[in-house]
């Protein structure tokens, strides 16, 4: 008869352990589920230099009838301008999340 009851109660102590496992699962992944976009940006500042420097050669270059001095200030200030908004990069990932 013990041998019986021992079995028994083993039998029961597993049931209970398994069971309550299960819904520790089941209630930590509980509610709906849902996809967030997380962006960031970056802010450019390389993109400034490297635009306004060729931008100012570039303007020196191409500006005519001894305009050189103009042709570079407004080149370099056009290529900052362009070189920042080229490299601003916007860097999206996804992520999953539960709602209760």
């Amino acid at each position: 008869m013990r041998a019986h009851t021992k079995a028994l109660i083993l039998a029961l102590s597993l049931g209970f352990a398994t069971s309550t496992l299960a819904v520790t699962a089941a209630e930590a992944h509980s509610g709906t589920r849902y996809r967030v976009k997380i962006c960031s940006k970056t802010k450019g500042g390389k993109g400034t230099v490297i635009g306004g420097l060729t931008g100012g050669t570039l303007g020196a270059a191409v500006a005519g009838g001894g305009n050189k001095t103009e042709g570079a200030v407004l080149g370099g200030v056009v290529g900052a301008i362009a070189g920042n908004q080229i490299a601003k990069k916007k860097k999206c990932h996804y992520e999953y999340r539960y709602r209760r």
